[in-house]
C-alpha cells in the first residue's frame, strides 16, 4: 500500500515511525516531510497548505491512502477535494474541521449539544469586547477565533492584560485573519488532560490518554507554546473520569457530527479540563495532537493502517484497540527565544549519543550535506517508554543530555505534574 503522509513536524515523523511499522505498508512518501521522516520515507517538496498539487500528486502516484497532520489543510478543505476524486483520505470534512478552525464554532457546538464548557462570549470589536470583559471574573481565557499555530490563547490575570490582549487580537492584529473576531471564557481552574479519538462518523474510539506541558516554562510558567512536552497514561485520567468524558462529552459530540452532517473519518483532540465539577471541554482539535502523538503512538500495539482502513469503510465499531502497558514521555527541544523571535541555524550534534531505548522525532530541523541545523521553534522530541512514567522520564532526559545545539531550550518537569 502506498502512503502520502501530509506535514513537516514531529507529529508526523511519529506518525510516519508508525505507518513504517503497518503490515501492509509499502512506499510512504512524506510532503514535504522532514529530515527525520527522510529516513523513513521518500520527502517531496509540497508544501501542506498546496492542496491541488497534493491532490494531483496522489493521483499521478495511485496512493492508496493519505493521512494529514495538521490542521490548515484540513480546514481548507483537503479532504473534501480529495474525496471528490475518489482518493482515500484519513480527516473530517472541511464542515467538520471548523470544530477547530473557529473557536466560536465549536463554542456554540458545545452549547447545542449540551457538553460542559466554560462559559463564554464572543466579540467582534474593541468596544463589545471591553464591555463583556466587565461580565467576566478575573484571571479571564481571550482566544483569538481562528488558528493561531497554538499561540492564540491568552491568559489574563489583570484588567490590563485583558485590555492589552484584546487590543493586540481585534485592533493590531497580530494574529491576522485569525484576530478577525474573538472568544471570552471563563478561566476553569483543574487539571488538563488530552484525549484523542478514532472516528468514522458512527463510533468514537479513544486512544490513550495523555497530559501535555504548554507553557514555555518549568512549574507551568511563562508564555503558552504549542507544546513542550508529554506522558502518556495522564494520572489523573482515572476509568471514573473515562466514563464521565464518554456519558458528557464523547456521546453528545457525536450525536452532533450526525445531526449536522459532517462527513467525519478522522482523528478528533479533545483538550479537557478535570476540574472538581468534572471534566469539561476547553477545546476540539480535528487532527492529532502535537506532542502527544509522540507518546500516544509508541502506546500503540493496533496497527495504525488496520485501524484507519476501518475507520474509512466505518467499521470502527468492530476494533478493539491494544495498548503497550508500559508509560511514554516526550520532551520538547526549543530554540532559545520560542514562542516568540528566535533564531534558527544552529548545528546539532549529539544525536548518535542517544541511547538506543529513546527515540528522537524531529520538528524544525534542516539538513545541509551530512549536518543537521535547527530549523524551527521546536526542533526535536525526545521520547522513552518505561514501566512507570518516572522510568520513561528518567530516560527520555538521558537522551536530551547528550543532544546539543546553541540555544537549546527544554522544561525539566515533563512528567512531574
Amino acid at each position: 500500500m502506498k502512503i502520502l503522509l501530509i506535514g513537516s513536524g514531529g507529529r508526523e515523523h511519529a506518525l510516519a515511525w508508525k505507518l513504517r511499522q503497518c503490515s501492509t505498508s509499502g512506499r510512504i512518501y512524506c510532503a514535504p516531510g522532514n529530515p527525520g521522516m527522510g529516513q523513513l520515507a521518500d520527502c517531496v517538496p509540497i508544501q501542506a497548505d498546496e492542496i491541488i498539487k497534493l491532490r494531483d500528486f496522489a493521483l499521478d502516484k495511485q496512493i492508496d491512502l493519505t493521512v494529514v497532520g495538521p490542521e490548515v489543510p484540513l480546514t481548507m478543505g483537503i479532504v473534501d477535494e480529495f474525496r471528490q476524486v475518489g482518493l482515500q483520505i484519513v480527516g473530517p470534512d472541511r464542515h467538520a474541521a471548523k470544530l477547530e478552525g473557529s473557536k466560536s464554532f465549536a463554542k456554540d457546538f458545545m452549547m447545542k449539544y449540551g457538553i460542559p464548557t466554560a462559559r463564554y462570549e464572543k466579540a467582534y470589536d474593541q468596544k463589545e469586547a471591553l464591555a463583556l470583559l466587565q461580565t467576566f471574573s478575573l484571571p479571564v481565557v481571550i482566544k483569538a477565533d481562528g488558528l493561531a499555530a497554538g499561540k492564540g490563547v491568552l491568559i489574563c490575570h489583570t484588567e490590563e492584560e485583558a485590555e492589552k490582549a484584546v487590543e493586540e487580537i481585534l485592533v493590531d492584529q497580530v494574529f491576522g485573519e485569525a484576530g478577525s473576531h474573538l472568544v471570552i471564557e471563563e478561566f476553569l481552574t483543574g487539571i488538563e488532560t488530552s484525549v484523542l479519538c478514532f472516528v468514522d462518523g458512527e463510533t468514537i474510539l479513544p486512544m490513550a490518554s495523555s497530559q501535555d506541558h504548554k507553557r514555555i516554562g518549568d512549574h507551568d510558567t511563562g508564555l503558552n507554546t504549542g507544546g513542550m512536552g508529554t506522558y502518556s497514561p495522564n494520572r489523573v485520567y482515572t476509568n471514573q473520569v473515562a466514563r464521565r468524558v464518554k456519558e458528557k462529552i464523547l456521546i453528545p459530540t457525536l450525536r452532533g457530527i450526525r445531526q449536522e452532517g459532517m462527513d467525519y473519518r478522522g482523528i478528533l483532540f479533545l483538550g479537557l479540563m478535570i476540574t472538581k465539577d468534572g471534566p469539561k471541554l476547553l477545546e476540539y482539535n480535528v487532527r492529532l495532537g502535537d506532542p502527544e502523538t509522540q507518546v500516544v503512538m509508541p502506546r500503540l500495539k493496533t496497527d495504525l493502517c488496520v485501524v484507519f482502513n476501518q475507520m474509512l469503510n466505518r467499521n470502527l465499531f468492530k476494533l478493539h484497540l491494544e495498548w503497550h502497558d508500559e508509560a511514554a514521555v516526550c520532551v520538547v527541544l526549543a530554540s532559545d527565544g520560542y514562542p516568540e523571535a528566535y533564531e534558527t541555524g544552529y548545528e546539532i550534534t549529539g544525536l548518535s549519543n542517544v541511547p538506543d531505548d529513546v527515540m528522537v522525532f524531529h520538528a524544525g530541523t534542516r539538513k545541509e550535506g551530512d549536518r543537521l541545523f535547527t530549523g524551527g521553534g521546536r526542533v526535536l522530541n525526545v521520547t522513552a517508554m518505561g514501566e512507570t512514567v518516572d522510568e520513561a522520564r528518567e530516560k527520555a532526559y538521558a537522551g536530551v543530555e547528550v543532544i546539543k545545539f546553541k540555544g537549546k531550550t527544554f522544561r525539566r518537569d515533563i512528567g512531574l505534574t
